[in-house]
């Protein structure tokens, strides 16, 4: 058997994959051949090589070996002359079905869930995410290592190991329901942080708009041309924002640890844009527990940019999956602008459809900037819809004046702005909610 190469920096052998589905007769919302594509794309992503794919119908699993001796042996035969070193069923699978297949298959055995689970340690580079990942590892692992020592040798390298570690995995139970104990202490501190933070900025009023979506949807691309000051290869746009650039990639789960960004708008109020993981169907529910952290950000949003594969045969699906996600973590009454990104792969007939199906959406490119002012304007739109025009007068020569007026600017569109010796005027259009805020300063109805 394969194991991952050692930490040296020598870059690890891709393993040889075989991946196993099985579905229990026709179903109008599940498809197994794409489903067995997705779990390709995620073997991909783990770095493996699929060699081999198996599909089987069953009226419901085998409780001892998931798809049945004879199948089990007819795989085993298929491994071995494929040369597989890592077997990948697309369900999750019972710590007895775990130890059966590997005892029979004799190689390496995981589920759909550690191999999500292992992406995510692959692409973890803040502190917070490290630790949301092992805790979702932990309590995935635990009920499969109790009275398994094959379990333990196991966990040496490669796909579906990486996060924990071999020494932690190799503690008794207790001193792993302790780490358990410290790695939810240490992420409840976390959501304590994020907690405070999001008060902090509901006081200063600056608006939050959360990308979200099924994974490989084109987010990160989505935000990094919302949030870069020219579009990529379109400098004669005017209506730009200012930002920082994200890494992008075609592959599931590049972005793990949410980016946020503060921008201008180009009417010079500021908001904040965060890009954040991409969701899954069937995602993994320690993974969505571990996450909570991270995900209440998406729940404490002002408005949510669903971002969609326009041209995925399975988006409906996808959508569904999102929505589910949603609810879950709290986030299903956020007010939501879907945008169908990647719409330079459609033809104008298949455009004309997905506006007749979905009248309130946008249709842009990430990837060559097409419909980027659609979403700007937008997002103006849905995020100041009840807006006041007051005007204000700030004594010139009055401590906190300044700071005052600072704060205007942020949170609102300056109209005119007229200063004297004695005295600041400034008629300004903000958010009506905000108007009780600036009830202390002297105003001039408008």
């Amino acid at each position: 058997m394969r194991t991952a190469s050692s930490r040296s920096g020598a870059r690890e052998p891709r393993e040889r994959a075989a991946l196993v589905g099985l579905f229990t007769g026709p179903s109008r919302n599940f498809d197994p051949e794409h489903s067995l594509d997705e779990l390709a794309g995620l073997a991909t992503a783990a770095g493996a090589d699929v060699r081999l794919r198996v599909l089987q119908e069953r009226a419901k699993p085998d409780p001892a070996t998931f798809l049945g001796s004879g199948k089990v042996e007819a795989l085993a035969a298929a491994s071995d002359e494929a040369a597989i070193d890592t077997v990948i069923f697309d369900n999750e699978l019972t710590p007895a079905q775990l130890r059966n297949l590997e005892t029979t298959l004799d190689r390496k055995v995981i589920d759909r869930t550690q191999l999500i689970l292992d992406i995510f340690a692959r692409r973890a580079r803040t502190r917070e995410g490290k630790l949301q990942v092992e805790l979702a590892q932990l309590k995935y692992l635990l009920p499969r290592l109790v009275g398994s020592g094959a379990a333990l040798s196991r966990l040496g390298g490669g796909i579906g190991t990486r996060g924990p570690g071999e020494t932690k995995l190799e503690t008794d139970r207790r001193r792993i329901r302790h780490r358990l104990s410290m790695l939810s202490s240490e992420i409840d501190a976390v959501r304590r942080r994020r907690s405070q933070l999001r008060d902090r900025r509901q006081k200063s009023a600056v608006p939050t708009v959360a990308l979200v979506g099924y994974t490989n949807a084109g987010k990160t691309t989505l935000f990094n041309l919302l949030t870069l000051r020219r579009a990529q290869g379109h400098p004669e746009r005017s209506r730009g924002v200012t930002g920082g650039e994200a890494v992008a990639s075609d592959a599931l789960f590049v972005t793990l640890d949410p980016l946020v960004r503060r921008v201008k708008l180009p009417d010079r109020r500021e908001l904040l844009v965060s890009d954040t993981v991409g969701f899954i169907e069937r995602l993994p529910h320690s993974l969505v527990a571990a996450f909570r952290a991270t995900l209440e950000e998406v729940a404490g949003a002002d408005l949510l940019l669903h971002v969609i594969d326009a041209a995925s045969p399975d988006r409906a699906r996808h959508m569904d999956a999102v929505a589910a996600v949603l609810g879950e973590v709290g986030a299903g009454r956020v007010p939501a602008l879907e945008v169908f990104n990647k719409c330079d792969r459609l033809d104008d007939a298949e455009r004309t459809r997905l506006r007749a199906l979905h009248p309130g959406a946008l249709c842009v490119s990430a990837l060559t900037g097409e419909g980027r002012d659609d979403v700007i304007a937008a997002m103006e739109t849905r995020l100041g819809l009840d807006v006041a025009r007051v005007t204000l007068n700030f004594p010139a020569t009055a401590d906190g004046s300044r700071e005052r007026v600072a704060e205007l600017y942020r949170v609102g569109r300056i109209v005119r702005h007229v200063a004297s010796d004695d005295e600041v005027s400034i008629e300004a259009e903000i958010p009506r909610r905000l108007v009780p805020r600036f009830q202390d300063v002297r105003s001039t109805p408008v």
